[in-house]
């Protein structure tokens, strides 16, 4: 009995672990969201020969001459590219198309203003959920190895099933609360963030 009681509580400490890093894990990355953007492709030149617009003629005399007269053939899409982003509750990164790796800029800072009080407490709402996991496995651990009288343990366990329960609300509060502020951003945001299309990240 007291060894079923024990395997139990193992469990139960084992799961409540793997949800605190996960949660932990999500909180700081950024591919809660994650697309395409549609940008401009930008001109042809020296150093940079693809994926951008070439008008043709001496690139040189066209960079020094700026009454001349830019044509591409390019219509639609074409004139576009579709570069790749992620973004996270702290930042949003995206495909630098004029180097190698990635750029990335708060998405504190792009979000309109009417939405930012509603970001803060997903941000708020976030902490106290990772701070009730703490909790909760706290007292799982507890009841693992300094109880010794059942009813001392039935007690943590009802406590820790408590607080895990109340993290549970608090973050799928967060995340609608977040989804929102991120809809909104899609709509209201910076033109040249908003994102072609987008779906939710492995972090969401």
């Amino acid at each position: 009995m007291k060894t079923n009681r024990r395997c139990r509580a193992l469990l139960a400490v084992s799961l409540n672990l793997m949800a605190l890093l996960f949660s932990t894990t999500a909180f700081i990355t950024t591919h809660w969201c994650e697309g395409t953007q549609r940008v401009p492709k930008p001109s042809c030149g020296k150093e940079k020969k693809t994926n951008c617009l070439n008008y043709g003629g001496n690139e040189t005399a066209n960079e020094t001459n700026q009454n001349v007269v830019h044509y591409s053939w390019e219509t639609g899409d074409d004139r576009f590219l579709f570069r790749y982003f992620h973004t996270g509750i702290w930042y949003s990164c995206e495909e630098n198309i004029n180097a190698a790796g990635e750029k990335c800029r708060s998405f504190i800072d792009l979000a309109p203003a009417s939405e930012k009080g509603v970001l803060w407490l997903s941000v708020v709402s976030e902490v106290l959920y990772i701070m009730l996991l703490v909790v909760g496995f706290s007292l799982m651990c507890l009841e693992l190895f300094h109880s010794s009288s059942v009813i001392d343990g039935l007690k943590l366990n009802a406590f820790a099933a408590v607080f895990t329960v109340l993290s549970g609300l608090l973050g799928m509060v967060a995340h609608m609360m977040y989804t929102q502020v991120f809809q909104v951003t899609v709509s209201l945001g910076p033109e040249d963030w908003r994102p072609h299309s987008w779906d939710y990240g492995w972090s969401f």
